[in-house]
């Protein structure tokens, strides 16, 4: 499974995949800052690593919903 991502014809999205990856990371961040304001802790995330991995999720799925749309849209004219 994990091979078909690098191959050059396959059917997986890999912009999807980095931005789903990244917004995991996201989600994570998310749960460890909730379970340690729990405990009374601050959990110190640097805003530049946080925010790079929101331009990376917001980038990563912008770029393949344009890709699908002006993808399909093309193909439409071009047949």
């Amino acid at each position: 499974m994990l091979s078909n991502l690098f191959k050059d014809s396959n059917d997986i999205n890999e912009k999807s995949v980095v931005g789903f990856g990244s917004f995991i990371i996201m989600v994570i961040f998310a749960l460890a800052d909730i379970i340690t304001g729990l405990f009374g802790t601050d959990l110190v995330i640097n805003e530049i690593i946080y925010n790079s991995f929101l331009i990376i999720t917001l980038g990563s799925f912008g770029i393949a919903s344009l890709d699908k749309y002006f993808g399909s849209k093309m193909g439409k004219k071009n047949e």
